[in-house]
């Protein structure tokens, strides 16, 4: 009796190690976002597909908006550590703006709150509503590419393969740009100091 409940434990874990069978599936396999847009490799060109929340195959209908999210904050964010580290060393005239007047980077927002940054604030908001809301509409209606504000279109040329590298390499540079703006006023912060921020 014994004997026979040891084979009969020895048979039932053995065969959780045999091959399943597995029936195929009726339905067709859906295409990943991945296979569609730019972007889905890291800095060395292998594959780097992140979606942890699985958002852009979720929803579907907001790929566009996620990339187009996605190449403005990047092109943002490559300007903003352009002037981070050019504003340690240069300053476009005028008393207000002078290095005596704002000595360390990080404060001129604060600094500079009362006037110059509402106009910025307005101007932002005004291109955001006559450019922008017509775009991410035209966008919609596959009128246009995210990120696709037809300028500079002239110096991707018309070779496919080119454009494709250009717009991965633009999502790379507009990655890393995110992670060092964020790394730069950190460190600003802590540290006190201007570039190279240590």
């Amino acid at each position: 009796m014994k004997t026979a409940a040891i084979l009969t434990t020895l048979l039932a874990s053995a065969s959780a190690f045999a091959p399943s069978v597995s029936k195929p599936s009726a339905t067709a396999v859906k295409a990943s976002v991945w296979e569609e847009y730019e972007g889905g490799v890291d800095l060395f060109g292998r594959d780097f597909k992140y979606d942890p929340l699985g958002l852009a195959d979720t929803y579907e209908p907001f790929r566009g908006w996620f990339r187009e999210c996605e190449t403005r904050h990047g092109r943002t964010a490559m300007l903003a550590v352009v002037g981070f580290i050019t504003a340690d060393f240069a300053r476009i005239p005028g008393d207000a703006y002078s290095f005596a007047s704002i000595p360390k980077v990080i404060d001129a927002h604060d600094a500079l709150l009362k006037g110059p940054m509402y106009q910025l604030l307005l101007w932002i908001g005004l291109f955001d509503l006559i450019v922008t809301i017509p775009a991410v509409q035209a966008m919609g209606k596959g009128e246009r590419e995210p990120g696709d504000f037809a300028f500079g279109s002239d110096f991707l040329g018309t070779d496919p393969a080119n454009i494709a590298k250009a717009k991965t390499q633009e999502l790379l540079h507009g990655r890393l740009a995110m992670c060092a703006v964020g790394g730069i006023a950190t460190q600003s912060i802590i540290s006190g100091a201007g570039f190279p921020y240590h």
